[in-house]
């Protein structure tokens, strides 16, 4: 046995944790449809003016606003209408004095006209059914009703820039500009291994002793679920070859690799000796609870995060540094997780001189302790957050306002 004596505080561990995190520099193209929630890694230039043309900014008649003067309901002004132009059409003919061209919402101008008068604001006369006349009953000022070209965009403009994270307005701006595909940053990759030799994988029948890898998947979701992509590679049991081999798989095709299981102090537990024969351990061991035996290294270009692998304790950790780091890797913003302020209903005593993350469920308003052990997955799947005690504090006492970070 080799017990943790030198643990961190949390706060020291997260600051080690995100020195270590180095933005991704690698891009790769991304259609605009699979765009969303990615990082620039281009400025987007227009190619065009947005719109290409002056357009009717309501459904009524284009005219000349000249020709309108003094209109109103009771002395009309009276125009031929010459021409019916519809979104995606372009004008067939100019329009002269006395003359008008029925328009829809988002068709372009015709030429000679430079006002738009609403349908509501007119009505039908005589006339030829080729060439009916309408009566003005509202006069218009010059470019009224009418969207102006180049309003939203100009061409050569710059409408987003590298490094901007992509909403679905993003998107559609990028559209707008006239691209297809954009040149976004690469999402980190995250190589996942469950080690242990009691470790069987999900669906598998399960020997005497043996357990179903947890780990593995919840892993992998707060991967995907956090801007990265994960992989998840064949478990691996307590020997020193095998360990090694994974090391280096993992190493050479992550950017992240995270081990879980086999970093606590056990005699079985042999990742921590793998990895510092391969790299630099930055620390192991933090003073939280749970999550206590987790350790940070560096081997080559890529991050190493060793995890308790109690499950609780892992996907806790995997919360509290995996994400941060992981999101600054992705050059996403820093993740603000929701929270909300209520009564607990039942007394939390914490350990003395440890940083405990106390998982609690809401019910009727408040908060109920949901923490079984760090074995127990279900402490954080029938939990609806956690609740964070400093390490000074010895208890919270029930009735007490507490802030619950919500998953």
């Amino acid at each position: 046995m080799r017990p943790l004596r030198n643990t961190v505080p949390f706060d020291e561990a997260l600051a080690r944790t995100l020195g270590a995190a180095t933005p991704i520099e690698r891009t790769e193209p991304a259609p605009l449809g699979t765009a969303n929630g990615r990082v620039l890694a281009e400025d987007i230039i227009a190619q065009g003016d947005v719109p290409a043309f002056d357009r009717a900014a309501m459904d009524g008649f284009a005219v000349r606003a000249a020709d309108t003067a003094d209109a109103s309901a009771g002395a009309p002004k009276t125009l031929r209408c010459v021409d019916a132009i519809y979104t995606g059409q372009a004008p067939a003919r100019a329009i002269a004095a006395g003359e008008c061209a029925e328009i829809a919402t988002g068709a372009p101008m015709p030429p000679g006209a430079d006002a738009v008068v609403m349908v509501e604001e007119t009505d039908r006369a005589d006339g030829s059914a080729a060439r009916p006349l309408v009566r003005i009953m509202k006069a218009v000022q010059e470019r009224q009703n009418v969207g102006r070209r180049g309003t939203d965009l100009r061409q050569g403009e710059t409408v987003l820039r590298r490094g901007e994270l992509l909403t679905p307005s993003r998107v559609g701006a990028c559209a707008a500009a006239g691209r297809a595909a954009i040149q976004v940053y690469a999402r980190p990759i995250v190589a996942i291994v469950s080690t242990g030799s009691e470790v069987v994988a999900p669906g598998q029948p399960l020997g005497p002793a043996q357990v179903h890898d947890v780990n593995g998947s919840t892993l992998a979701g707060v991967v995907s679920m956090y801007g990265g992509m994960a992989r998840i590679l064949s478990s691996v049991g307590d020997d020193l070859p095998a360990l090694r081999s994974t090391l280096a798989e993992g190493v050479r095709s992550a950017d992240i690799l995270v081990l879980s299981g086999g970093s606590s102090v056990g005699e079985k537990d042999l990742v921590l000796d793998v990895v510092r024969e391969a790299g630099d351990v930055l620390f192991h061991g933090i003073a939280v609870k749970p999550g206590k035996p987790t350790a940070l290294a560096r081997v080559g270009a890529t991050v190493v995060l060793a995890m308790p692998g109690n499950p609780a304790s892992c996907l806790s950790n995997a919360y509290l540094l995996l994400v941060p780091m992981l999101r600054k890797m992705a050059r996403l913003p820093a993740h603000i997780p929701r929270a909300v302020t209520v009564p607990l209903a039942a007394r939390i005593a914490s350990t003395a001189g440890r940083h405990q993350f106390y998982t609690v469920r809401l019910v009727d308003g408040a908060a109920v302790p949901a923490f079984k052990s760090s074995g127990d997955i279900t402490s954080m799947s029938h939990a609806d957050g956690y609740v964070e005690v400093p390490a000074h504090i010895a208890a919270v006492e029930a009735g007490e306002r507490v802030r619950v970070v919500l998953f």
